[in-house]
């Protein structure tokens, strides 16, 4: 099945959803892709400054790593094309108006938001009430 290409009819289908838990990027220098597999990283991406990590709170908690913030996930439930233009500008440029940090990932069938914890309800009220309607053609 194919991914939506046209940005208006992606966001009027966002259907954002708060993922339970919590998560937190780590970077571990000296690491390698595949290095800290035992951990489950939602996602690992290798930098020149070492491996860094997206986990669940409590994995990193039990590894030792250290981290500097506190994450909830909203999923934007709505299946993009990895060819699509603007999902990732729209949704972060509207979250960035009302103080919220976006770091958002592509995956296959659907886009994600990490964006601090003590934000996530904040972040989820303008994806549910405003995106949609501000920029649907």
């Amino acid at each position: 099945m194919a991914g939506e290409e046209d940005l208006g009819k992606l966001l009027a289908l966002l259907n954002p959803s708060l993922l339970a838990g919590d998560f937190v990027f780590c970077t571990v220098e000296n690491a390698q892709y595949g290095d800290f597999a035992d951990l489950q990283p939602i996602a690992s991406y290798q930098e020149e400054e070492g491996l860094s990590l997206l986990l669940a709170k409590g994995a990193a908690d039990t590894a030792g790593l250290a981290y500097e913030s506190v994450f909830s996930c909203i999923s934007l439930m709505v299946h993009s094309s990895l060819n699509a233009v603007g999902l990732t500008a729209a949704v972060s440029g509207r979250l960035a108006t009302h103080g919220v940090r976006a770091h958002m990932i592509a995956a296959y069938y659907d886009d994600h938001v990490y964006d601090p914890k003590d934000k996530s309800q904040l972040a989820l009220q303008v994806l549910d009430e405003v995106l949609a309607s501000n920029y649907s053609s």
